[in-house]
């Protein structure tokens, strides 16, 4: 038996927490200073992980290796396994040239990638959140955005970036629904209190996004569409979290962002039209520009990469053709809306293996139990991975793809994500080897001795448990009820603080090499999550620092009116 200790340096957790910061700052380097492939950097800080587990926990070395391959195994099994479904369903549209169809379709909205940028990006990309998430709309919206013309790095910092309000309720709200067992706060109280905090980072992700397309340029001339969408989502959830249902937040939200945007467009256009063929154009001259020394202020943001678009003429799709188009996600929607119906929601539950992980015999000595962790959960048949899996299959039938060729499609697209694959599952071994060592937790108890002032820090502690898990649900998990219990011997109020940390976990997942790892196999970048990181990682704290600095004002009489 293992009993967790969580100040092991001469009873300090100051000191303590020098070294369990070791392994994150052991990946944050490699990946960000020294450019390392993510891969490489996710095991060299798994091994860094090990050796203070064992070193300066006291830790056993086979517990610290059985930590390691329950947390490789559940990157692997669900998260991978999403990815690598919704990977699957993309790749047999683009071998049956239904997404070429699917491009252009999302071309008569608008032809502007600004505009692109906001309905796949933030509206479609929320949605697959609501529905799905663990990585799938990075993965999905990523390479959506490089088939309307975008390069390969704008498209995945794009997706990255825009992928932050909705992840508090992503997955029909499973970060929140987690939080209130974890905590015993009712659910229906955190997602109102989430949704107080997150619409306002809602409010400005799409101005950002804009930014990063088309840099000043493009916040002057699309700030309406940016600001409509922005509000239209950040109402959705404020009202449906508080009013309607907690499950569905994202859903809505999603709906009438994309909604307002389709009927702005309609009586508004912008002055000037940033077609893929004119930003290749722009960027190429931009490139010249800078070899001569004349490289213009303005001119575009976020770019990276070779343009591969050229002039094509205009194809007329059928209407069939263009249903078959969206029918993939279409089927991933209704399949996914099916799963959470309350009796097929049972039966699929069925399909739920649970047994304790060999060779973990830890106990918390502040609970006197075993981490909840310790016990793994194979839902085979509930997965979101196992539900795309099902919408690859009605994708066969509908784009009439032989099993031959749906085969074939699935092996390539293991090959395109081995490396992605393996970077997963290093951190997510990481992040089980930290939290049964006790070195997340030391971080944590640490930061919440800071009495008062711990409202201003609590969504950091959410952030730093997305980027080390890729989940604000493995967060919500680890810190829920550290953060309950630092707020009741501050006087501060637990709902707010435990919505805090889902909050602001929600910003560490730009940075969260999973999710980096994703982008980057998505859209071909593989080895340049290094890159992806430096290029998220100011706006990761940037919104981190109007996160703390919310939660701290709703702790006061400022915004106190907020918290409900």
């Amino acid at each position: 038996m293992f009993e967790q200790d969580f100040d092991p340096v001469s009873g300090s957790l100051a000191l303590s927490s020098i070294f369990a910061a070791l392994p994150l700052l052991t990946v944050f380097v490699l990946l960000g200073v020294l450019r390392m492939k993510a891969q490489w950097a996710s095991l060299i800080a798994l091994a860094v992980s090990i050796g203070v587990a064992v070193l300066v926990y006291s830790m056993p070395v086979g517990m610290a290796l059985s930590a390691a391959a329950e947390g490789a195994v559940f990157g692997l099994f669900p998260i991978m396994w999403i990815v690598v479904n919704a990977i699957w369903v993309y790749n047999m549209t683009v071998t049956t040239g239904h997404f070429d169809v699917l491009r252009r379709s999302f071309g008569t909205v608008s032809d502007d990638q600004r505009i692109q940028a906001i309905i796949i990006a933030f509206c479609f990309g929320a949605l697959l959140e609501a529905l799905a998430g663990f990585g799938t709309p990075v993965a999905i919206s990523s390479v959506m955005l490089m088939a309307l013309g975008f390069h390969p790095v704008k498209a995945a910092v794009v997706s990255l970036v825009a992928n932050t309000a909705p992840v508090a309720f992503g997955a029909i709200a499973v970060p929140i629904t987690t939080l209130a067992a974890i905590t015993g706060i009712p659910a229906d109280e955190l997602g109102a209190m989430v949704g107080r905090q997150t619409p306002v980072l809602a409010l400005f992700v799409p101005l950002v996004l804009v930014f990063l397309v088309d840099g000043r340029r493009g916040v002057r001339q699309m700030w309406l569409p940016a600001l409509v969408c922005g509000s239209a989502f950040a109402v959705g959830q404020f009202l449906a979290s508080n009013y309607f249902s907690v499950e569905l937040t994202d859903i809505v939200a999603a709906l009438v962002a994309a909604g307002a945007v389709v009927l702005l467009l309609r009586v508004w256009t912008p002055s000037f039209e940033l077609t893929a063929e004119r930003m290749d154009e722009e960027e190429a001259q931009h490139r010249v520009a800078e070899a001569s020394g004349n490289a213009p202020s303005g001119g575009t943001a976020g770019g990276g990469g070779t343009g591969t678009t050229t002039t094509r003429a205009p194809v007329a799709d059928s209407g069939v053709e263009v249903l078959k188009a969206y029918a993939p996600y279409l089927a991933i929607i209704v399949i996914f809306t099916l799963a959470q119906v309350p009796f097929l929601k049972d039966a699929l539950a069925a399909g739920t293996v649970t047994f304790p992980w060999p060779g973990l015999d830890i106990v918390n000595p502040d609970t006197g139990e075993a981490p909840s962790a310790t016990t793994f959960a194979f839902a085979w048949l509930p997965s979101a991975g196992t539900l795309l899996l099902f919408a690859g299959l009605v994708t066969m039938l509908v784009l009439k793809v032989a099993p031959s060729a749906a085969v074939k499609a699935y092996a390539g697209t293991l090959d395109q994500l081995k490396w992605a694959i393996l970077t997963v599952a290093s951190v997510l071994a990481l992040a089980y080897v930290m939290n049964f060592s006790g070195q997340t937790i030391t971080i944590g108890m640490w930061i919440a001795g800071t009495g008062t002032f711990f409202a201003f820090l609590s969504p950091v502690l959410g952030w730093l448990g997305v980027a080390v898990t890729g989940s604000d649900t493995s967060a919500n998990a680890l810190f829920g009820t550290l953060q309950v219990t630092a707020a009741q011997s501050a006087g501060l109020d637990p709902t707010l603080l435990a919505s805090a940390n889902t909050s602001g976990g929600v910003l560490g997942k730009m940075i969260s090499p999973q999710n980096l790892a994703i982008a980057a196999a998505a859209t071909g970048l593989a080895g340049k999550e290094g890159d992806l990181f430096r290029k998220v990682l100011g706006w990761s704290l940037g919104f981190l620092l109007v996160m703390c600095v919310l939660v701290y004002l709703q702790s006061t009489s400022v915004l106190g009116w907020m918290v409900p």
